[in-house]
C-alpha cells in the first residue's frame, strides 16, 4: 500500500494521478459481485488506455446529488469520528504497490482500516437503514479497496441530515479478492496492448 497524502481529492493533480489507472470505485466495470468479468470491461480498457495516451482523465458525469455528497463529506467524516471514536486521515489516492498501476481513493484512512462514505438521497438512505447491510452497489468498491490497501476491515457509512447514520464494519471476501487479482492482471495486460496499438498510430 502506497498512500499519497499531499493530493486533494477533486483537484487537477488528483485527476492526473488517477489517469489511465483502474480505481476501486470502478472495479465493477472489471468484475461483478459474483466474480465474473463485467460486460463493461472492454469499454473501460479503451477509456484507460486513452487516458494513458493523453495523460488526463476524461470529464466525468456529475449531478446535484453527487455534488451534495461532495459538499457534505467533511461533515460526514466528523460524524463518523464522533460516533466511532476513530481518527480519520484524509488521503488523495492509495496505490496498491510500487508499480502504481491500480489504486483506490478512500474517504479516509485509519491505522488498520479505511472508510467509504455516502450521502445519498433521503429514500435511498432509508432503504440502507432498513436493509442494515452493504448495498451490492458498493461491494466491488469496498472489497477492491481492501485488496488495494491490504487491510482486513473497512468501514462504510451512509448519512442523511436528521436521520441516524448507517455505520458498518466490513471484512474481506478472500474468494472474491482472489478472483479480482486474476482478472486484474488480465485487465492490465489488455490495457497495455491497446495502449501500444494506439501509440503506434
Amino acid at each position: 500500500m502506497i498512500p499519497v497524502w499531499d493530493i486533494e481529492q477533486g483537484s487537477e493533480a488528483w485527476f492526473q494521478a488517477k489517469a489511465g489507472r483502474p480505481g476501486a470505485s470502478s472495479f465493477d466495470r472489471i468484475i461483478t459481485t459474483k466474480g465474473e468479468p463485467s460486460k463493461s470491461r472492454q469499454d473501460y480498457i479503451y477509456e484507460l488506455a486513452g487516458e494513458r495516451v493523453i495523460g488526463r482523465q476524461e470529464a466525468g458525469y456529475s449531478n446535484a446529488h453527487m455534488q451534495r455528497g461532495t459538499e457534505m463529506e467533511g461533515e460526514s467524516r466528523a460524524l463518523f469520528e464522533l460516533t466511532t471514536g476513530f481518527e480519520v486521515r484524509q488521503v488523495g489516492v492509495v496505490y496498491r504497490d510500487k508499480s502504481m498501476r491500480v489504486l483506490c481513493s478512500p474517504d479516509g484512512l485509519m491505522e488498520t482500516s479505511g472508510l467509504e462514505m455516502k450521502n445519498p438521497m433521503l429514500k435511498t438512505h432509508v432503504k440502507y437503514l432498513i436493509a442494515n447491510k452493504l448495498s451490492a452497489d458498493y461491494f466491488c468498491q469496498v472489497q477492491g479497496s481492501l485488496w488495494v490497501c491490504g487491510f482486513e476491515t473497512w468501514w462504510f457509512m451512509s448519512a442523511y441530515p436528521g436521520l441516524p447514520p448507517l455505520i458498518l464494519k466490513l471484512h474481506r471476501d478472500e474468494k472474491w479478492i482472489a478472483r479480482l487479482a486474476v482478472l486484474m492482471n488480465e485487465f492490465l495486460d489488455e490495457i497495455d496492448q491497446v495502449y501500444n496499438e494506439i501509440s503506434r498510430r
